[in-house]
């Protein structure tokens, strides 16, 4: 089992061959120095069935501080509130920031669980390093999220249709307008309760669009770490494609017009491939991509089943309306965090309008994903994946 979490840990990781020269000190924070301050005037818990996705948080936050002079400074769980930043702050100005998105489940035991929250703590400190934000110790900032969600575990919805989301931050505080390393830092975390991503609800198709004049990410750049500066200019791009009719984007790459993710998901295709084999296909980790920990699941789940091939690998949007031209593909799906899985219905590609079967095809193998990955998250099936918070 050892060896197999090894080798399921390099799929989703392939390590850069070099650092980018983050400043590495033996000394991280500590859980174990964790400093609780509780709020006195808690608010009440909203309804989960009212529940949209980022707009509510909860009573506490976790923050911990970096400086060049004095390294870590011991973490605080603290009351929510807002922060207080210098305007030169180099987050500000440089996007020194990076983030994560993580959930709490509460379980059919009343239990409640996180979800390979390891993954996304290797994530983060890859981002890190790729930021030149100051590194720390992985299991230790873990351990100090675990202790937000048991201190707010009444935010947890009780409901299976909803979760508590996370949000590690991690920014450069330096007050200075100089383009350089920043010489302060500063963790935090905020949780809250969410429903549904997409406003069309948690399983319905949507529409994307296809337009090589947009690009989200290019090879020797950073669209493999999970920054704020990846997203930020996307949203006119989501503008664009609602003006079309359309609901999210399908970004393409390179003369090839390659297809690397849509929205802010990873991108699956299960067809039948030109040698008659049913075959599950999504873009190779080549520094494009950013590495989902949901993405990884279901290559992993796949893998396990051993009942198509699962490849992945480049493809382009030739090769994809190809095989729709010859009634090839069965379903096409995004999976990310925030929706799990996302059943795609049509694509516009060049002012024509192509319809994805998707849901013709049950999705049947998308539905199957949703309820293998959602069962272990709601624990009606046990599994490593899923530790205990409380």
């Amino acid at each position: 089992m050892a060896a197999l979490r090894s080798v399921l840990h390099g799929r989703l990781v392939q390590a850069l061959p070099f650092t980018f020269g983050s400043q590495r000190f033996a000394s991280s924070f500590k859980a174990a120095d964790l400093d609780i301050k509780l709020n006195t005037a808690c608010k009440p818990k909203p309804d989960p069935s009212t529940l949209l996705f980022g707009k509510q948080f909860s009573d506490h936050m976790l923050t911990i501080n970096w400086s060049e002079k004095g390294g870590w400074e011991a973490p605080r769980i603290v009351p929510f509130q807002n922060l207080s930043l210098h305007p030169a702050s180099s987050a500000l100005h440089y996007s020194t920031e990076l983030f994560e998105g993580m959930k709490a489940f509460r379980g059919v035991d009343n239990h409640i669980r996180l979800f390979r929250p390891m993954l996304n703590m290797e994530r983060m400190h890859r981002s890190a390093d790729r930021s030149c934000l100051p590194l720390f110790d992985k299991g230790e900032l873990l351990e100090c999220i675990r202790k937000l969600v048991e201190v707010d575990q009444e935010w947890v919805p009780y409901s299976q249709d909803a979760s508590l989301y996370i949000r590690p931050t991690f920014i450069g505080t330096e007050p200075s307008l100089g383009v350089s390393r920043s010489s302060e830092a500063l963790i935090f975390v905020i949780v809250g309760p969410v429903g549904p991503y997409f406003t069309t609800g948690s399983f319905n198709p949507v529409s994307l669009l296809a337009d090589p004049a947009f690009v989200r990410a290019w090879k020797g750049g950073v669209g493999a770490y999970k920054m704020g500066g990846n997203y930020g200019p996307t949203i006119a791009v989501q503008n664009e494609a609602v003006k079309r009719g359309c609901q999210q984007v399908l970004w393409l790459y390179g003369e090839q017009e390659e297809i690397t993710e849509v929205g802010t998901m990873n991108l699956f295709i299960y067809w039948t491939n030109e040698k008659g084999e049913r075959e599950l296909v999504t873009p190779p980790l080549d520094g494009i991509i950013l590495p989902g920990v949901t993405r990884q699941s279901l290559l992993d789940l796949a893998r396990s089943w051993d009942e198509f091939k699962v490849t992945e690998r480049t493809m382009t949007i030739k090769e994809l309306l190809g095989a729709l031209d010859a009634g090839r593909v069965l379903e096409v799906f995004g999976a990310g965090t925030a929706c799990v899985v996302c059943p795609v219905g049509s694509l516009l590609y060049r002012g024509q309008t192509y319809q994805i079967p998707t849901m013709q095809n049950g999705p049947d193998l998308a539905k199957r994903f949703h309820k293998d990955l959602t069962d272990i998250q709601y624990g009606r099936k046990q599994s490593e994946w899923a530790p205990l918070v409380a």
